[in-house]
């Protein structure tokens, strides 16, 4: 049989591209990923974004994303041509060195953030060559708190243009059970709501939002522009103990305590409201309509005080009265009469609210003091250290103070720190046209008081984070962690003491309140402790001043760089490509702004083994060495086309010199070069001819360097997960025709769930019924479950979750398994169990060899096809023998039957 070549059209190609390549003359996301993992109420959330520019030159592309205030920040990274170009925190002040020389340099760097009211803003560019990708990678985290009986995870989606693959994926575990679970938010709603899909079993839960790119469209707040709106999953767990859930894994614990079936604590409180001339117009409205509201939530067991105040104080009585319909009646008429005019004389105000306070003590009962302002003090006593320290003395931790701070002129800081010092928090009011509901909704977190002077002790602990807390109110949670000593859970003792409505309690231990966790990822616990160390160091460095504030600013930054948190006291340096600007990320504070100075197709080729070379024509007059067997036949024609994004030289690199595969690069145009292009085909001889196929696998790495590879030969059965503690097997047949992909998975759960994956649809056994699902589907049996969509199977069996992807080339379709949701257990085995590799250059230089573990192994520089993504890309990797990447014989991931 003669060599077949075929000889690619170039003008039937150009039509193609014409018809195929999206309607845009600039930039293309077309593919945003949100994966959002909470477990045991810290959540861990990572925005992938995967852009192409499709200009003809170079192009400056956005990564714009927007993050929970709450948020830290903790991994930033883009991946350009193979590389991969890290974020780095780093001590304020020196990131800001190396921002000011760029700058210095003429460079463009910018600082990328900015605050809004439950959200902050990441932006960031790089300037992508013509016809190149850039995949930007986000990773942040933060505790889940805990108001008015439920958690929100909030995710913000606006990707700035519909998108062709757009996921969020949320999964949320709890191991002492989720009581119920909700998703609200503008892209909950209309036309978007059947794009979300919820999974709901006593301990986990799963929420997906898929929209299509109409769909994307059709929302409240969308436009031709794309979504822009927040997914809000709202949830709660079984509160069956009253010391509450405590989580502990490798010497740190945490405590959530928010006991349940308490008697409600008549209160005591003041309403402080400023009337000053810079509150004039709505603000002044809507403060009349949130306090009118409140007072008619005020129960009668509890008593309360209105004062107004400009440069003087109003009073509507001198003292607190009982919450009588005839007294809040009266108050309502007062409160509707509230007018501005005059100065602002906060300390006079704060001072007369703790007065009223302290003149009507009453046992069992729980006294708050709550202010409302919008700007600073003006009269009176002006200066704000005076002012902390006169309302310090006065309320003497007798009570908590609230400050709420109305608008962005507000000097925050100060109503903050005030608040900080007298047991209470600031909240920001911000002037929209639902601030009366924002003062409202804040009232009802503190307006159910159950307990006072709580206070956490844990022997045979340290390292505590906060332990003593002025009140714990109804639907809100206690947060407590630390460093078990010696990791002795024996000698390891909680309790908590508080006064409740009717005596002094002991909340202590009861059967099994201590859980050593198995589900968390690993250090999870100790990131919560640092997280909320941090946070509440934050706050205590705020109150402080002199040697005192810079020692715990010392121990902040520690903490901060340690665990990679975007911090006020740290940066991070979004390192960028040679010749690009320098970005350098920063938290601001409260109310502070800081500003910024496709024709997608296949080329299926076959699998080229080593041997004998044969020349591969190349267009420009080159001619590239392609390794191909001597002995080989000639092939015949078979379906290829070219990927339109590649380069000539991209293209013959990987026909020369790459083991067949899914080839899809991102670089200049090649259709001019193509018209002459002999391309070698897969033969149809018998495959016991061959040398045996090799299929290649990625071993992903903890240090931002470039991936480990390694090569399977024949098409075994792949042990691909083996849960010893949760009867999980999950294995893969290799296809024997196509390299590198898997043709079959077959998934056995406990002793009578199965499931079969095929590229045609799924089979599931669970006894003795066996139920096909195809196309758009699901089933769910007890801890399993299985949805089915376009292009994708999840599976989710018990703590264990993954995403089995269905790719297609020239006609045929294949699958590919990727891990969504690992548990943190030692006996995990397989290949999607395997951890991320560590390696280093010998003699410090990236050459033919890498040390693992103090073996020196010889490496070859490669490409290879992530499958893990959908559409797959071309990534370079090192390439080395199974065994040395796997560190453990190859034979150990083959098992002999699915």
């Amino acid at each position: 049989m003669g060599r077949t070549s075929v000889q690619i059209a170039l003008i039937g190609l150009m039509v193609a591209l014409a018809a195929s390549l999206p309607n845009k003359d600039d930039w293309d996301i077309y593919s945003f990923h949100i994966n959002s993992t909470v477990t045991s109420r810290y959540a861990t959330t990572v925005i992938t974004s995967r852009v192409a520019n499709r200009m003809n030159e170079s192009k400056e592309i956005q990564f714009h994303v927007r993050i929970p205030k709450n948020a830290f920040i903790s991994k930033f990274r883009m991946f350009i041509d193979g590389q991969v170009y890290d974020g780095n925190v780093k001590e304020k002040e020196q990131a800001k060195r190396q921002y000011t020389a760029a700058v210095s340099r003429g460079e463009s760097a910018g600082i990328v953030s900015s605050v809004g009211r439950t959200l902050e803003e990441f932006k960031t560019s790089v300037t992508i060559s013509a016809h190149k990708k850039v995949t930007f990678e986000l990773t942040y985290e933060e505790l889940m708190k805990r108001t008015l009986g439920k958690y929100e995870l909030q995710i913000h989606a606006r990707p700035m243009q519909p998108v062709r693959d757009f996921k969020v994926d949320v999964h949320i575990q709890e191991k002492a059970g989720i009581s119920f679970m909700d998703v609200k938010g503008g892209l909950s709603t209309n036309a978007l709501a059947n794009a979300i899909t919820q999974i709901l079993t006593d301990k986990q839960a799963w929420v997906y939002f898929y929209p299509t790119e109409d769909q994307q469209k059709a929302c409240d707040s969308c436009s031709a522009q794309g979504l822009n709106g927040d997914l809000v999953i709202v949830y709660d767990v079984n509160r069956n103990s009253t010391l509450g859930d405590i989580m502990v894994s490798k010497g740190y614990f945490v405590h959530h305590f928010a006991p349940s079936n308490l008697t409600r604590i008549p209160k005591n409180v003041v309403f402080v409201i400023d009337r000053s001339g810079s509150m004039h117009g709505r603000k002044i409205q809507q403060t009349r309509a949130a306090l009118i509201r409140i007072l008619g939530d005020l129960a009668e067991g509890d008593h309360f005080g209105l004062i107004t105040f400009d440069d003087g104080i109003y009073h509507w009585k001198q003292e607190l009265v009982q919450a009588t319909s005839e007294n809040l009646q009266s108050a309502k008429t007062f409160a509707r009469e509230i007018t501005d005019r005059g100065g602002t004389d906060i300390n006079r105000a704060v001072l007369e609210g703790t007065r009223m306070l302290n003149a009507h003590p009453r046992e069992g009962s729980a006294s708050i003091l709550i202010l409302l302002t919008d700007g600073d003090p003006t009269s009176g006593v002006t200066n704000i250290e005076q002012i902390h320290s006169n309302i310090r003395q006065a309320i003497a931790g007798k009570f908590p103070l609230y400050c709420l701070g109305f608008g962005y002129d507000v000097n925050f800081e100060f109503l903050e720190k005030m608040a900080l010092q007298n047991n209470g928090v600031a909240r920001r009011i911000y002037e929209d046209s639902d601030a009366d509901i924002q003062l409202k909704g804040f009232y009802e977190e503190v307006a159910t008081p159950l307990l006072t002077d709580v206070t956490m002790s844990y022997k045979g602990a340290s390292n505590l984070t906060e332990t003593i807390f002025s009140q714990y109110y109804n639907g809100s949670e206690i947060v407590v962690a630390g460093q078990i000593d010696d990791n002795n859970l024996d000698t390891f003792i909680p309790e908590a003491v508080a006064i409740s409505a009717t005596e002094r309690r002991t909340f202590s231990k009861t059967s099994s309140p201590v859980e050593t966790t198995d589900t968390l990822s690993e250090n999870q616990i100790q990131r919560v402790w640092a997280y909320l160390t941090v946070k509440q160091l934050l706050q205590k460095e705020l109150q402080m001043s002199g040697p005192e504030k810079e020692e715990v600013k010392k121990k902040t930054l520690e903490l901060s760089l340690k665990y990679s948190f975007v911090t006020p006291h740290t940066s991070m340096v979004v390192t960028k490509p040679p010749g690009e600007t320098t970005a350098v990320l920063h938290k601001p504070k409260e109310g502070k702004q800081a500003s910024q100075g496709r024709l997608s197709r296949v080329f299926h080729s076959s699998h080229i083994s080593y041997g004998a070379q044969r020349p591969l024509h190349h267009p420009g007059g080159r001619r590239k060495q392609a390794m191909y067997p001597a002995s080989r036949p000639t092939a015949q024609l078979e379906d290829y086309v070219v990927d339109m994004l590649g380069t000539e030289d991209d293209v013959f690199d990987m026909l020369a010199g790459s083991p067949g595969g899914f080839l899809r690069t991102s670089h200049q145009p090649v259709v001019p070069l193509l018209q002459d292009v002999q391309i070698l085909l897969r033969p149809t001889f018998e495959a016991a001819t061959l040398a045996p196929r090799l299929h290649r696998f990625l071993i992903e790495t903890n240090n931002s360097a470039l991936p480990l590879c390694f090569d399977i030969a024949g098409h075994p059965f792949i042990k691909l997960l083996h849960h010893p503690s949760r009867e999980l097997f999950v294995n893969g047949e290799l296809n024997s025709v196509t390299s590198a992909v898997f043709k079959k998975i077959v998934i056995h759960f406990e002793a009578d769930k199965h499931v079969e994956v095929d590229a045609k649809g799924v089979t599931v056994r669970v006894g003795e019924n066996t139920t096909r699902l195809t196309g758009q589907d699901m089933i769910t049996a007890d801890s399993l479950t299985v949805i089915t969509r376009s292009k994708e199977i999840d599976i989710a069996a018990g703590d264990t979750r993954m995403v089995i992807i269905v790719h297609e080339m020239a006609g045929e379709e294949f699958l590919w398994p990727v891990m969504r949701q690992k548990p943190s257990v030692t006996d995990l085995e397989g290949i999607l169990a395997l951890k991320p590799a560590g390696y280093e250059d010998v003699d410090g230089f990236p050459n033919g060899k890498k040390k693992i573990k103090d073996q020196e192994i010889a490496v070859t520089r490669t490409s290879t096809v992530d499958y893990s993504i959908s559409p797959p890309e071309m990534i370079v990797c090192w390439l080395m023998a199974a065994d040395s990447a796997l560190q453990r014989p190859l034979n150990d991931f083959l098992v002999a039957q699915l």
